[in-house]
């Protein structure tokens, strides 16, 4: 690298090739061009909102924040893929990773990268926001037990919302399941 070049940031930031931004206690402070189109937002829109508004309700929204805690104070990072919501309404599924700048307060200060992965897993069905919590956990490969215990919900209840997603996309297995809802055709 040439000495006399000067690395800009600022520059790499706004034009990373993935949705990227600062937080503090869940609000966005500064979001990159790549966040604010992935969502259908300008960046001026974004900085200062919370990440509720990037949810497809706020019930999902506190959940994913009390699921992410205690994840966040082992490790100090957390990743997912979930359902997102762009400013039209649209839901979609994304690729959340994120790092606390203070490993003492996970969702303090924060650096976040967002993937929309969409086009290999469209939102093919009309899901609650409880079967698409459920849906989520499903494609990272947990049984219905562990997604109970991190939900606070029963094994049995757990069970009731995974026989809907197999009605919901004609899926005669759980494995199935699971490859319909990460788009990869059986």
């Amino acid at each position: 690298m040439n000495a006399s070049y000067a690395i800009d940031y600022e520059m790499i930031f706004q034009h990373a090739p993935v949705g990227m931004c600062i937080s503090i206690d869940r609000i966005i402070q500064s979001c990159n061009h790549a966040l604010g189109a992935m969502f259908g937002y300008d960046c001026a829109q974004l900085n200062g909102e919370s990440f509720a508004v990037l949810y497809p309700t706020m019930d999902e929204f506190l959940r994913t924040g009390d699921r992410i805690i205690p994840i966040m104070n082992a490790r100090g990072r957390y990743s997912d893929e979930r359902i997102m919501r762009r400013a039209d309404g649209e839901l979609f599924w994304c690729h959340v990773t994120g790092r606390a700048l203070d490993a003492g307060k996970p969702l303090g200060a924060g650096v976040w990268t967002f993937e929309d992965v969409s086009e290999k897993r469209p939102v093919t069905a009309e899901l609650t926001p409880r079967e698409r919590e459920i849906a989520a956990l499903l494609v990272e490969g947990k049984t219905s037990k562990v997604i109970a215990r991190e939900t606070d919900l029963s094994p049995r209840t757990v069970e009731m919302h995974r026989a809907k997603l197999m009605k919901k996309f004609s899926a005669s297995t759980s494995s199935e399941l699971v490859h319909k809802l990460v788009g990869v055709a059986r």
